[in-house]
């Protein structure tokens, strides 16, 4: 309810509805339960996306973009060729796919958060793939010519060009888990498995908040505090087994 209450005033604040958002330095009372975090090893990640594209290439490409990206389920759905960037290497997130949507008409809603709408800087490897999947896509709709959904124009989409069904995406994310070998995992797990790539990059909180679209700093360093503390170990051994080289302790 706090969260709600305090996105919602955040919103009405940026859109100078009020002075200030008075849900800021709020004091919820009662035990907060730590949020168990689940995402892919890095190690794992070769293997993963390897069985993805044995299962298909359609959601091999998608899982390949959160992986890159960072962006939800829904935001990476409605994905657009407009927001793509390939000048500027960047993607434009600025609405989220309704899956249980009974028209297409209604298919695009607003980003979860006010924060959530981004534009994010994504990698030239990445980008090399986004320009060989419109390649491949333009060849679907030569073929399909007015059967294709032109009008969605989505970047992840089945090969008619309608929107990728959620049951698929569900039961496809666990069928390559259970390939791979890897444990059972929300698709979710593939934000996180993003924003720990980050931080074993050396990203720092407020840098990640900003590309994965948090509503505040403090919701970003509350879910991946202790995924930190874990890298600040490997840190501080690396920083004791140089100081012993150096004193010889």
């Amino acid at each position: 309810m706090h969260g709600t209450a305090r996105n919602s005033l955040e919103k009405a604040y940026h859109l100078n509805m009020v002075e200030r958002n008075p849900t800021i330095g709020a004091v919820i009372k009662g035990k907060k339960k730590e949020k168990s975090i689940k995402f892919i090893d890095s190690y794992d990640i070769p293997l993963f996306l390897k069985t993805a594209r044995q299962y298909g290439y359609t959601y091999w490409i998608f899982y390949y973009f959160m992986i890159e990206t960072g962006v939800r389920k829904g935001e990476a759905a409605a994905i657009q060729w407009t927001d793509i960037n390939f000048k500027e290497s960047t993607v434009t997130i600025n609405k989220t796919l309704d899956f249980q949507a009974n028209s297409d008409g209604e298919l695009f809603g607003d980003p979860k958060t006010y924060k959530s709408k981004r534009t994010i800087t994504i990698r030239k490897n990445l980008m090399d793939k986004l320009k060989f999947h419109l390649k491949w896509q333009n060849e679907n709709k030569t073929q399909l010519d007015d059967q294709y959904k032109h009008d969605l124009n989505l970047v992840f989409c089945r090969e008619d060009g309608s929107h990728l069904p959620k049951s698929s995406l569900f039961n496809s994310f666990r069928r390559i888990l259970k390939q791979a070998g890897l444990p059972t995992l929300p698709i979710h797990s593939l934000r996180h498995t993003h924003v720990v790539l980050l931080l074993e990059a050396g990203w720092d909180m407020k840098s990640i908040q900003e590309r994965v679209g948090h509503g505040s700093y403090q919701i970003t360093a509350d879910v991946y505090s202790h995924i930190s503390k874990r890298l600040d170990e490997k840190e501080m051994n690396k920083f004791e087994n140089h100081m012993n080289d150096i004193l010889g302790d």
